[in-house]
């Protein structure tokens, strides 16, 4: 059964590596043969019978998941529809969140009103209440279960595409969230219901009042967020600067709804129910203590999950407690494998998307390695002694047996995580979520005050640790991660075991690998895709430079945390040799200062006064690892004026070598092109261009493009944004290059190496959902 299950979730993880679903006709194909195969040759026991038997459960594992992925995708935005307005009815089907000057919500599309519009049944909607403070406070609140008619705007699911960033597309579509966009800011909007009658929109509601309730009684509180986090999920309700803080203390796990909450929370109810059931003689005999506490505790985590939002994590570690529950009230023990292995099918089964999340297999390798640490401690002795041993061999296990993981998935590691884990696991779990969860039901405000007490204690315990450093280094292969993780079951075998040090041996590569970087001469040049902005990094043998740190999204979200900090970190960059920041525009510096925050940068050049560092201007040069930079723009004396628009003073700086040059040009305009013109127009010529200004109306003159000359043109640009960038004449003057996108190729690289080569991310890491 074990091999055969294992089968089944490798044909699963093998379809969601595909660029394109396979034809309805060959996964019906399969499922019907790998059926057959199974009912003919599941029986037999010699090798080939159970190597057939695992073939056809792989066949059943990538049809079951190609049929429910062909089904989703029929789910879909029609193209001619996006950017259209369009009139629908539908219901606020979640837990609305709040953002700068807006809400985004879930909806559930009941009716499309404008003739000819097709609609997906869920979208993802954001309202956008005006800048103005009047328009903020009068503006209408939307809450779960009621029905609104609204005027939207939509466009296909789009995230950006970056080597070791967020699939913001996979995470849309394993929440059957088919479409985004917003409601239009002047057409009407109007509430038709104050409350749809269905159980889930019941729940949802309720979870609302809750969260009402936690801010009414603490509403200046700086930790409340937490609290309503704990209790419901609402992940929205927790400043980005507390998120910052668990990352540092590797606790984040534990302040958002997981596996571990729910399973913590059914396993204290499940206990409390089994010990007042044993004081009753009638209940004793009308159900067994041990079936009754199973009941309770799986109940809880059922309740849990629903409050929490359904999320799912929750999700997954509701059906992981059903099998052992099942098992455990039938009375078969099924082992631990077997029982994890059980819950995998049941979560695949469902859910063929969750082996996408990386919370997917952190989940499944902690509970397997408390099984397994559990396993080979039976039998110890009892007594607080053994009692404390216990809890921390759990930790080491946890701790170490993650490791490989984290250090694949997020490139970083809290050195201080064991120690803020040892403290926080019990006193969250067992403490500060269960008296969350109890004002939920008893809204008392002496729990919710006490519950907020504990909570800073441990608060000011974090920001203690916080300053002891976090591992941090280029992402390892996967193969040094499997070998990691092999080492890692070597390290918790039981004492005795012999060379249980070589271990440690084979966790080396993933711990100590380095970094890739070009030879002396060479360069690699990457366009990110930051979305409507610009961000490059220049990477040379043993220099760094950053050109732009992309736009400003929120008030507590930039490109800089995003995407720019974690791409460096994924590949090695401990320090950044030269900041360029171009000019002042948002979408060109909004993430300075989360790239200043995380980074040593040991030169700043600028055309903004505000920013600590150098002006950039004309005539500045420096040679790298045989790699030479030249600023070519602005002139020293554009400084003396000042300029009616900051994009005239945009940084123009060339980097050549000697197989290739590229040229980055940032928002110049036309007047500026023409100035290059007159006053460098020989140093303008470049194997590659960086479009000017997002492929502006107002930029890229014929005269520029000719003498640039480019063979390869680099447009970066937010996908279907509201500038209409670039402009279609625009890139028809591109014609004599070969054009690339960040919002169609997501990152572009370019390779100024033995010979100049660009590659983009979108096809070398092409999934069939993207762009669907």
């Amino acid at each position: 059964m074990r091999g055969n299950i294992l089968a089944f979730a490798l044909g699963v993880g093998c379809l969601q590596l595909q660029e394109t679903l396979p034809a309805l006709s060959l996964a019906a194909g399969l499922l019907v043969g790998g059926a057959l195969l199974l009912l003919c040759c599941g029986r037999w026991q010699h090798a080939l019978g159970r190597t057939v038997t695992a073939i056809a459960c792989a066949m059943l594992g990538l049809a079951w998941a190609a049929l429910l992925a062909g089904q989703r995708l029929l789910d879909q935005l029609p193209a001619e529809w996006e950017g259209r307005d369009v009139q629908v009815v539908g219901v606020i089907a979640a837990l609305p969140h709040a953002f700068e000057r807006g809400e985004r919500c879930e909806f559930d599309v009941e009716a499309v009103e404008t003739p000819g519009a097709r609609l997906p049944r869920r979208i993802m909607l954001s309202w956008y209440h005006g800048w103005r403070e009047d328009e903020w406070r009068d503006a209408p609140r939307i809450r779960p279960a009621e029905r609104w008619r609204f005027t939207v705007r939509l466009k296909r699911p789009h995230g950006n595409a970056n080597p070791h960033g967020f699939d913001y597309e996979a995470w849309l579509f394993e929440r059957g969230l088919r479409a985004t966009g917003y409601v239009r800011p002047r057409a009407e909007a109007q509430r038709l219901d104050d409350f749809v009658l269905r159980p889930a929109y019941v729940i949802e509601r309720w979870r609302d009042r809750i969260r009402s309730s936690f801010f009414e009684v603490l509403p200046d509180a700086a930790y409340v967020g937490i609290l309503a986090a704990l209790a419901i999920g609402d992940e929205q309700a927790i400043p980005a600067a507390q998120w910052r803080l668990f990352r540092l203390t590797g606790v984040t796990h534990l302040m958002s709804i997981s596996g571990l909450h729910v399973t913590m929370v059914a396993a204290l109810f499940a206990g409390l129910v089994g010990w007042l059931w044993r004081r009753s003689e009638r209940l004793m005999l009308f159900l067994p203590a041990p079936k009754a506490a199973i009941a309770a505790g799986w109940c809880t985590a059922f309740g849990y999950s629903l409050l929490a939002g359904f999320a799912v994590p929750a999700q997954r570690t509701v059906y992981m407690l059903s099998v052992v529950a099942l098992a455990l009230w039938s009375g078969r023990n099924l082992g631990a494998s077997r029982s994890m292995l059980l819950a995998l099918l049941a979560v695949l089964l469902l859910d063929p998307w969750a082996v996408l999340a990386p919370g997917f297999w952190l989940s499944f390798a902690a509970v397997g390695l408390l099984f397994f640490v559990g396993t080979a401690r039976l039998g110890a002795s009892r007594g607080w002694r053994a009692l404390l041993a216990n809890w921390g061999a759990t930790q080491w296990a946890v701790t170490l047996g993650t490791l490989p993981l984290l250090l694949l998935m997020f490139q970083q590691f809290s050195l201080v995580s064991p120690l803020a884990n040892a403290l926080a696991i019990p006193l969250v779990s067992f403490m500060i979520t269960p008296l969350a969860l109890l004002f939920a039901v008893f809204p008392w405000p002496p729990l919710l005050y006490f519950d907020h007490w504990l909570l800073s204690g441990l608060m000011g315990f974090l920001e203690w640790l916080a300053v002891w450093p976090v591992w941090e280094q280029p992402a390892p292969p996967l193969a040094a991660t499997l070998v990691a993780m092999l080492g890692v079951i070597w390290l918790l075998l039981p004492r005795g075991f012999p060379a249980r040090w070589l271990g440690l041996c084979l966790l080396l590569p993933a711990l100590l690998w380095p970094a890739a970087r070009p030879s002396v001469g060479d360069t690699w040049v990457d366009v990110l895709d930051v979305g409507q902005g610009l961000a490059v990094v220049v990477r040379t043998a043993e220099h760094n430079l950053l050109y732009d740190a992309g736009p400003l999204y929120s008030a507590e979200s930039d490109a800089g945390q995003r995407i720019i900090v974690p791409y460096l970190r994924a590949h090695g960059v401990r320090q950044i040799d030269a900041l360029v920041v171009t000019h002042r525009d948002t979408d060109h510096s909004g993430g300075v200062l989360a790239v200043q925050e995380a980074l040593p940068i040991a030169r700043t050049l600028s055309s903004v006064a505000e920013l600590p560092g150098e002006p950039c201007f004309a005539g500045q040069a420096w040679e790298w690892d045989g790699v030479r930079f030249t600023i070519l723009h602005p002139s020293a004396t554009d400084y003396e004026h000042r300029a009616a628009k900051t994009n005239h003073m945009s940084c123009v700086l060339r980097i050549e070598n000697a197989f290739g040059s590229v040229l980055l040009t940032s928002d110049i305009e036309a007047r500026d092109e023409q100035a290059l013109l007159d006053r460098a127009a020989a140093r303008l010529r470049s194997d590659v261009l960086l479009v000017p200004h997002h492929g502006s109306g107002t930029s890229s003159t014929p005269d520029f493009i000719s003498a640039v000359g480019a063979r390869a043109a680099i447009i970066p640009v937010g996908y279907r944004n509201r500038y209409q960038h670039p402009r279609p004449d625009v890139v028809e003057r591109y014609s004599g290059s070969r054009v690339w996108r960040t919002d169609r190729d997501g990152a572009v690289r370019i390779d100024l190496t033995s010979e100049l080569a660009l590659s983009s991310y979108r096809a070398a890491y092409r999934r069939y959902w993207h762009g669907q």
